[in-house]
């Protein structure tokens, strides 16, 4: 397995290790539902070294991207930050991304970690624009530092007014004494708080600074357990579950991440295009379960007649109030706040309610 600036303190830690997207990785330390808690009271950590980067640089950086991505790129100042996804040419998503405008023709963008090589073979096959790739996902880290107290906490270690940066917007700067760092006022938590990138030599250094700087904040380290609730919670989608190569970004509810605007011909704009005309059979919703349950990943999700009508793509019990919340693609007719479904659990169905 592949190891992260920060393996090694996590096993220190007695962090509860397994392989994700190749990495070896903390799924735990104090256990799921206390980093829950911590993170949306407080203030906790997260090492998301094992996400990929690329540097999209030149001249044909933005028409290479305007091409490759459903989002308008050309929308992007420097500093700003935008959530995008790459269609994959048959109505489905190769991956969902972050894309940075870093200086006015360099790009910075981050993948999901289990798609890096899929995502870098993309690009490529696709730049027949002549934009200047690089794949800089080993000599990248990236920690995040999310929960109410995040900004208050990092501030004692940057002289960057972290209140004047924005939502998805970013500065580049000097942190814990190392220059050129990348804060990012972006999150996966729904939390607040900024996501940190820097060369991975100097995080043993940045993340003894963050828990030295932490300690009157209740810092803790968050495994990717809590993470996958907190995003849960928020209602951010994640992909291989709830996004795949089979489903299309407006059945996904992220049209407001495919632009149709002049000049940007975009891989599927024409399907997705007919899409739209046309509507979509099915929906990608969130709903609540109305009696103590759990959904699970795959659980069928059926109407009132016991007829199905979706399966769930992510579920969990959340933290705090123990109420079993889901994602689920359904159909249309279901597809709106306060709609009455069922979940088959153990050949029972259980009703729940989507929500927004």
């Amino acid at each position: 397995m592949k190891t992260t600036p920060f393996t090694n303190i996590h096993i220190a830690l007695g962090a509860k290790m397994h392989e994700f997207a190749g990495y070896n990785m903390p799924i735990e330390y104090t256990g799921i539902i206390d980093e829950h808690l911590t993170v949306r009271q407080g203030v906790g950590v997260f090492d998301v070294s094992h996400m990929g980067e690329f540097w999209v640089k030149g001249p044909q950086a933005l028409p290479f991207l305007q091409k490759i991505t459903s989002n308008d790129v050309s929308r992007l100042t420097v500093g700003k930050v935008q959530y995008s996804c790459l269609p994959n040419g048959r109505g489905g998503i190769v991956d969902d991304l972050v894309v940075y405008r870093y200086e006015d023709e360099k790009y910075l963008l981050v993948v999901n970690a289990s798609n890096i090589e899929k995502d870098w073979a993309w690009c490529n096959e696709h730049n027949t624009e002549g934009a200047v790739l690089e794949n800089a996902s080993d000599r990248m880290a990236q920690l995040a530092v999310q929960g109410p107290k995040a900004t208050e906490m990092l501030q004692r270690l940057t002289p960057v007014d972290l209140a004047e940066i924005p939502y998805y917007a970013f500065r580049v700067g000097e942190f814990a004494g190392v220059p050129e760092v990348i804060l990012s006022n972006t999150g996966y938590t729904g939390a607040g708080g900024f996501e940190l990138y820097f060369r991975p030599e100097e995080g043993e250094r940045v993340w003894n600074a963050l828990f030295e700087a932490g300690k009157d904040f209740g810092l803790k380290p968050i495994g990717l357990g809590a993470r996958d609730t907190l995003r849960l919670e928020k209602g951010f989608c994640l992909y291989g579950n709830d996004i795949d190569d089979t489903t299309s970004p407006l059945e996904a509810g992220l049209g407001w991440i495919t632009k149709f605007v002049e000049g940007k011909d975009f891989i599927d704009r024409p399907f997705l295009e007919r899409q739209k005309a046309e509507g979509v059979q099915r929906k990608l919703v969130r709903f609540e379960m109305e009696e103590r349950a759990i959904p699970r990943h795959g659980y069928d999700i059926v109407d009132e007649a016991g007829t199905r009508i979706g399966h769930v793509t992510s579920g969990t019990m959340l933290p705090g109030t123990k109420t079993g919340i889901g994602m689920g693609y359904v159909q249309t007719a279901y597809a709106h706040p306060d709609a009455r479904i069922y979940v088959a659990i153990r050949n029972k169905h259980v009703p729940a309610r989507v929500v927004k």
